[in-house]
């Protein structure tokens, strides 16, 4: 079995696969490693043999694919939070990633450690594959050595930073009491968070409210629901911001449940009858935005309601429910609610597309240019001053244009962002790639590092530095900082299987922001102090 694996390395790869997705389903005391699992079945069948190997083409195409399709989906969200208070977060992670740097350079001094050895800690208990990727470029081909003692720290490492964070996450979260439906439910303003929507019928009963434009009231009360119909006496029209309500309006909205109570106690009471589901006039369809002329467009730009006497009310992306305003801006894949005359129903979905089947295809022009643009801007040398230089690598460039092409979502007729679907298939395709991949290609270093004794060390030293930094990170950025844990935990988590552990317990996206949010500087500020590490503990050597 072994020889056919090493004269298959896919058959190998499926393998790893399918037997880690199965036991990362498997859940002890309320958690489970999900697709974490792939990476450490990957090591135990890297140790079986040296011989099973996996080509760096894998590891390659998981990586860029994941960053790119995790950056894509992310970029709005990430230059809208640096605009609000994102040097605040800049600084946090200078602080974390900066913190062990420091504390390695005691041990240093303390074990004797060789330089090579200590920075492979770094590199592997931050997980990240471009630092050391840039330090054995620094250490050069001819040294062996150093290459083998970087290559062993960073391996025996890797693992314990994808499972000793996940441990020190399931521990905080067991002794921290965090709410995160009430920090989603707070920050769902600010970010496409699941919201509990529903419709209501109200009666307009209060004199103060009536005779006045609703946008006046709109900008006094701030209400966040969506009018839709108004009924006054046999007549039935669309609300719009220069409707005056009057007395005995019947008005159908939709909002949230606490929203509704909020607006219902400004201008009246519930009303009798539930007009939601009367079609005497207007009707109400679910569509799918499939036509990529519409796609990266805000609703107000679509003139609905003078050209269709038409409203959206609910535009449902992923699993998340969103609230529809004039700023929305729909994206391909998704499935919103129009309301409109009956006659105006098939021009709409004309307009909107609503085929399934065209919203299953991936652009792979678009896609293909991205990843290649960000492919060169990783290959191309940055100078520091001291004469450091390094590239961004296949993480760090895909990750940064892809952060960009997000948030343009199209640039004239070329549309860079994917359908939800499609963008979430490529992303987890992507990092079982990635883990299988590193799991196999590090194995054999991992089992020799133990039985020669000195994994023993690095994984001890390692193991404290990871529960240490990792705790007064969580510590600082929650306690001092009020960074909501929600992004908190995804700005802590370095590697994928770490993101998708801190999702599945936060039940909601804000992880994935965080992530977005610190991990290109995280990238770069890691690679940079990998070589600046090392060429201070060169020079400390040097007679």
């Amino acid at each position: 079995m072994i020889e056919l694996m090493q004269a298959n390395p896919l058959l190998l790869l499926f393998i790893v696969v399918a037997i880690g997705y199965l036991l990362g389903q498997i859940r002890i005391g309320g958690n489970s490693m999900g697709v974490a699992a792939v990476l450490f079945v990957g090591l135990a069948f890297g140790a079986l043999d040296p011989g099973l190997q996996m080509p760096q083409i894998v590891l390659d195409l998981g990586l860029v694919l994941f960053v790119y399709t995790i950056g894509l989906a992310n970029g709005p969200g990430f230059f809208s939070k640096f605009r609000r208070e994102g040097l605040r977060e800049v600084l946090f992670i200078v602080g974390i990633m900066t913190l062990p740097t420091l504390l390695l350079l005691g041990i240093h001094l303390a074990l004797d450690l060789t330089p090579a050895t200590t920075v492979g800690i770094f590199t592997g208990m931050s997980n990240n594959t471009p630092a050391l990727a840039s330090v054995l470029d620094l250490i050069g081909p001819n040294d062996n050595t150093a290459v083998s003692e970087a290559v062993v720290g960073f391996s025996v490492l890797y693992p314990l930073g994808v499972l000793g964070r996940m441990l020190v996450l399931a521990l905080v979260l067991r002794l921290w009491p965090i709410d995160f439906a009430a920090e989603a439910h707070r920050l769902r303003h600010q970010y496409p968070i699941a919201r509990d929507l529903q419709y209501r019928t109200i009666e307009i009963t209060k004199a103060e409210v009536m005779e006045r434009p609703l946008r006046q009231l709109r900008r006094e009360h701030e209400w966040d629901v969506l009018f839709g119909r108004l009924y006054r006496g046999d007549d039935i029209s669309l609300i719009s911001n220069d409707t005056q309500f009057q007395s005995g309006d019947k008005i159908v909205i939709a909002g949230t449940p606490e929203a509704m109570d909020e607006l219902e106690t400004a201008v009246g009471q519930r009303a009798a009858e539930d007009l939601l589901h009367d079609h005497a006039v207007y009707d109400s369809r679910r569509l799918f935005v499939s036509n990529p002329d519409i796609a990266g467009k805000p609703l107000a730009a679509l003139n609905l309601r003078e050209e269709h006497g038409a409203i959206v009310s609910h535009v449902r992306r992923g699993d998340v429910e969103l609230l529809a305003r004039g700023d929305t801006v729909l994206e391909w894949g998704d499935r919103i609610r129009v309301l409109a005359p009956r006659e105006e129903i098939p021009h709409l979905v004309e307009l909107f597309g609503d085929s399934y089947a065209q919203i299953s295809h991936v652009n792979l022009m678009t896609v293909g240019l991205g990843i290649a643009v960000g492919w060169l801007l990783g290959l191309i040398p940055i100078t520091l001053p001291g004469g450091i230089t390094f590239q961004l690598g296949l993480a760090g460039g895909p990750l940064l244009v892809a952060l960009v092409l997000g948030a343009l979502r199209r640039t004239g007729p070329i549309l860079w962002k994917m359908p939800y679907s499609a963008n979430l298939t490529l992303r987890q395709f992507g990092l079982i790639l990635l883990l299988a991949a590193v799991g196999v290609r590090s194995g054999s270093a991992f089992l020799q590092a133990f039985t020669s004794g000195a994994g023993w060390l690095i994984l001890g030293l390692g193991l404290g530095l990871i529960v240490v930094t990792t705790l007064l990170a969580l510590w600082i950025g929650y306690r001092l900082l009020r960074i909501p844990f929600s992004l908190l935990l995804g700005m802590i988590s370095p590697q994928p299987a770490v993101l998708e552990f801190a999702e599945d317990q936060a039940q909601n996206p804000l992880p994935g922001i965080g992530y977005t949010l610190m991990f290109p500087f995280a990238i770069i500020i890691n690679v940079i102090l990998a070589q600046v590490l090392l060429i201070v503990l060169q020079t400390m050597l040097a007679p």
